[in-house]
């Protein structure tokens, strides 16, 4: 079999198996069963496809099939022109998360303290070290194996001078970590009751824990508008990402919380606000 006729096959299967991007899903996995990159592929398409290759394919393709999530097939994502490791353990990172990032960025100074709230595989506080040189960013992560991940991770890219990884929840394992000039989070979001209804990918294979923003979504957002302040300096930067819908909702909890200045929503690249921004207000007694 040729790499074109093994393409030409699997790109059907995945389709019928509701998988979205069929083709760039069938051309990334054959690479990464050649141990290739796609421009090889596409330069290569005549050449035979070796055997062990070709069983290897047949394992992932099926995996695939199954709507197991291409980056954990992989074993590594991108995010703001970086390569994570990911795995089952670990939130896969998405380009909506990279609005967050970008927002913090160019809100700081460049020798910022940053808080991460909810590591996960640790791109946040990577991507923020790279952007800003001289910043420290102290990541929290309750869970063990996403621990791991993230270490590796800051390990592999170079950031383990000033990127920390510490196990525990927010906020009651945060105490005594700051005053932080910013803290920022990506946290689950999703209402509870909606989390069976997403798409095979998210609701059988990434981390739940990751997922669960309890009844209304708002579970974690909520200790985040009622806690942030209280580790960060005064005019300290809050930066959560959001699901759709939901920033109206954040804006009133910070607005309860008698600790912010007025918000701000950011949108991602489809128009949804996806950020919401808040500073910790400098008046007395905040």
């Amino acid at each position: 079999m040729m790499l074109r006729d093994a393409l030409v096959d699997a790109v059907p299967r995945l389709e019928a198996a509701g998988v979205d991007t069929p083709r760039l899903d069938a051309e990334l996995l054959l690479a990464h069963s050649l141990g290739r990159n796609r421009t090889y592929l596409y330069a290569h398409l005549p050449d035979p496809l070796p055997a062990d290759a070709a069983h290897r394919f047949a394992r992932l393709l099926q995996r695939r099939a199954a709507r197991e999530p291409l980056p954990y097939l992989l074993g590594a994502w991108e995010f703001m022109g970086l390569s994570f490791e990911v795995s089952p353990a670990v939130l896969i990172p998405r380009p909506e998360t990279e609005v967050l990032v970008e927002a913090v960025a160019e809100r700081v100074a460049p020798n910022a303290r940053v808080l991460d709230v909810g590591a996960g595989s640790g791109c946040i506080s990577v991507a923020l070290a790279r952007l800003l040189p001289q910043c420290q960013v102290t990541a929290l992560e309750p869970s063990p194996e996403a621990r791991a991940v993230a270490e590796r991770n800051v390990a592999a890219l170079g950031a383990a001078e000033r990127v920390r990884i510490l196990a525990g929840f927010f906020p009651q394992d945060a105490d005594g970590l700051g005053p932080f000039d910013a803290l920022v989070s990506n946290p689950p979001y999703i209402p509870t009751a909606e989390v069976e209804g997403l798409a095979p990918e998210l609701r059988l294979h990434e981390p739940r824990l990751a997922l669960d923003g309890g009844a209304d979504g708002l579970t974690v957002l909520r200790a985040l508008a009622r806690d942030g302040a209280a580790l960060l300096a005064p005019g300290g930067l809050l930066a959560v990402e959001l699901a759709q819908g939901q920033a109206g909702a954040v804006c009133e909890l910070l607005a309860s919380a008698g600790q912010w200045d007025e918000p701000e929503s950011l949108p991602d690249l489809a128009g949804i606000a996806r950020v919401v921004l808040a500073r910790r207000s400098r008046a007395t007694g905040c």
